[in-house]
């Protein structure tokens, strides 16, 4: 729909809270946050983290979009993190929030890895890349590299583990190729999973999500 050209649009910052879910450990080797996809939840991105062999190591930290709505007609909460409207407001706004979780949740000078599924592979490499902490290692799952991120020649990428289901639709694998190949250009070591399902997180991704945390220490 159109909208009449008397009428303006103004775009306006405003508090809100963002819901995140830590689990600590003592003396962690590594602080691992997590960004769940498109109508999901915390809850959810925290059981994939869990999941991850080794992870008892490390501090788990979930952090849920700040644009909440319910599943269909449930009570269920879901969120997603962004969408086409106010886009680069909307960016900026993630980036200032995640900068606000790695503070409260992570140990000065520790190590930081982000880990995002589907759309949250996009905050994954944002965070990791845009925040004022720098992450050591991005695990992206069944999600894109930010165009915006790879059309920045000043951006600097820690080593990235890109993986894909071999039936998933969404992140199919010339757009697998074309994110392996762009980072590439860029410097940045690029291990890639091909794995044996659709869009969705493995007990295979779990464990090679592992291994390639422990060896971007």
């Amino acid at each position: 729909m159109q909208v009449d050209a008397a009428v303006k649009t103004l775009s306006l910052a405003t508090t809100t809270h963002g819901r995140v879910l830590v689990r600590e450990t003592a003396g962690p080797l590594a602080v691992v946050i997590g960004f769940h996809g498109y109508m999901e939840n915390a809850e959810i991105q925290m059981e994939r983290l869990v999941s991850i062999p080794g992870s008892e190591r490390w501090t788990l930290v979930s952090v849920q979009g700040l644009h909440r709505f319910y599943r269909g007609r449930s009570q269920e909460v879901i969120a997603s993190w962004m969408t086409r409207q106010d886009r680069d407001a909307a960016i900026l706004d993630n980036i200032e929030y995640v900068n606000r979780v790695v503070e409260a949740a992570a140990p000065p000078g520790g190590r930081v890895v982000t880990v995002g599924f589907s759309q949250g592979v996009a905050m994954a490499f944002r965070g990791a890349v845009r925040g004022a902490r720098r992450a050591s290692a991005i695990v992206a799952v069944g999600g894109d590299v930010p165009p915006e991120l790879l059309e920045d020649p000043a951006a600097a990428f820690p080593p990235a583990m890109l993986a894909r289901g071999a039936g998933d639709d969404w992140y199919t694998a010339a757009r697998l190729d074309a994110d392996v190949n762009a980072l590439r250009t860029r410097g940045c070591r690029v291990e890639t999973l091909v794995y044996g399902a659709g869009h969705e997180w493995t007990a295979e991704v779990a464990t090679a999500a592992s291994a390639f945390i422990v060896q971007s220490h």
